[in-house]
Order: structure tokens, then C-alpha cells, then sequence
């Protein structure tokens, strides 16, 4: 319904805020993490927002990162995950966390999130990690960007710059958005490490 709102931040606290655009106050349940991240009362704000449409009510939930509103996407369609699962492991882990617990198949980890089990925990590494890596997603990768890394000086190989292309796209960035801030990166990497690169590549795009 709403890709974001930006406006006045006019109410704060843990659970919820308001954001004022036009003359219309826009209520978001959200997690301390975001409270954290929004600033004070009186601020501009931008807020990703996630319409949330049950049988006997309606309400938006809101992020302050573009990743973490796609994590909770994904999260929320497994089973067994609804919107208080999803908001308490967005606010015990960044997205950037969440992401490379999964890929190293941490559920330990993950399980450290309250009302996160072991069997839970599993369940999301098994489910999360086949949607990040989806097949499609990677089929639409800029090809020749990847050729462009391969000759620069980067310890990367172009398996794990595609590895960490799928996972932004499925989060939400345009090409543009994320092949910049792997670029930005490539040469900084000193292993062939999707973990490292999707860490250092986040790091930029959160700063967008």
C-alpha cells in the first residue's frame, strides 16, 4: 500500500510512533531497534512501511532500513512466524545479523531471540536461506558489472559477488543501489568471503 512515509515524527515510544505527512498522522507498531534509530520528537523521518491486513484488524508496521522491512517479509511466511516473531528477531539482530546467521546456519544464534526455539530456529535457516538465494532473482544480475570486478584487483570470485547480488535484490535494492556499494567494497576485501562482502556492502546502503 505504502512503500514509505516520510515526515514530523510527532509520538514515540518502544512499541509504536507517529509520523505526520500533509496534515495526516500515520501510526507504525514497531521494535526498540527502530524506536532507537528514528531520532526525536520534531524530526523528519522516513519510515519503511509494511501493511499488516488480519481478519479483524489492520495496521502498519514500520523500519527504519529498506532490509529490514524484505527480512520481515520473508520471515513472516514461514510458518509459525507472525508479526511478534518477526518484529523480536528484527530487534535482537540487524537485517545484516539475521542475513549471515543464516547463511552460516547459526540456529544457536538465532534461537537467542525471545520465543526462538532450536526446532523454530532451523526452520527459519531451512526456509530464509532458499528465498535469499532464489534462482530468479539471480538470473537478473548485471553480468558485465561482474565481469568489471573480476578484472579489477579483488580477491572476490564472481560466485560470491552473485551470492551476495541475489541477497540484496531480494531485499529490496536496485542494481544500481547495490552494484555501487560492491564496487565500493570489492577492493577492500582481503578473503573470498559472501559473508564479509554482504556485511561491508550493508554497512554503505544503511547510510543511504
Amino acid at each position: 500500500m505504502y512503500d514509505y512515509i516520510k515526515g514530523i515524527l510527532t509520538f514515540k515510544n518502544t512499541e509504536c510512533v507517529v509520523v505526520e505527512n500533509n496534515g495526516i498522522g500515520y501510526k507504525f507498531l514497531i521494535n526498540s531497534r527502530t524506536h532507537s534509530a528514528l531520532g526525536e520528537i520534531g524530526d523528519e523521518v522516513k519510515i519503511y512501511s509494511k501493511l499488516i491486513h488480519k481478519e479483524d484488524t489492520m495496521y502498519l508496521t514500520g523500519f527504519k532500513q529498506k532490509e529490514d522491512r524484505a527480512i520481515f517479509d520473508i520471515l513472516t511466511s514461514v510458518s509459525g512466524i507472525g508479526t511478534k516473531v518477526g518484529m523480536v528477531l528484527l530487534d535482537e539482530f540487524s537485517g545484516g545479523e539475521l542475513i549471515n546467521a543464516v547463511l552460516e546456519g547459526d540456529y544457536k544464534l538465532i534461537s537467542r531471540a525471545k520465543g526462538v526455539g532450536p526446532k523454530l530456529a532451523q526452520k527459519i535457516i531451512l526456509e530464509l536461506k532458499g528465498k535469499l538465494t532464489n534462482n530468479d532473482v539471480v538470473s537478473n544480475i548485471m553480468e558485465d558489472r561482474v565481469s568489471g570486478l573480476q578484472n579489477s584487483k579483488t580477491k572476490l570470485s564472481s560466485e560470491t559477488i552473485k551470492e551476495v547480488q541475489a541477497i540484496l535484490q531480494s531485499l529490496g535494492y536496485s542494481q544500481n543501489e547495490y552494484m555501487a556499494a560492491i564496487e565500493h567494497c570489492a577492493a577492500t576485501i582481503e578473503d573470498n568471503s559472501s559473508e564479509e562482502l554482504l556485511k561491508e556492502t550493508l554497512k554503505i546502503l544503511s547510510m543511504g
